[in-house]
């Protein structure tokens, strides 16, 4: 899991060298270990989905983070 926290960082560290304002994802609602890593890196939950016409019969979500980068410097 540590492992993962740091290619997380990693990531992170890439796009703010490279002068990227921000990093978007999305991950399941049942990815919960996904969501804690991305929130403990700062990442914001900015939205929801629904993958098909069946997730809201089924309750599926899809989840949309956000985390700012600041400027690149």
């Amino acid at each position: 899991r540590g492992g993962t926290a740091l290619m997380c960082r990693e990531v992170l560290a890439f796009a703010r060298a490279r002068g990227y304002g921000a990093v978007v994802l999305s991950t399941s609602m049942v990815q919960v270990a996904a969501q804690r890593l991305y929130e403990g890196q700062g990442f914001r939950r900015v939205g929801t989905s629904y993958p098909s016409l069946l997730g809201p019969l089924l309750n599926f979500q899809i989840f949309h983070y956000r985390c700012e980068l600041g400027d690149g410097n």
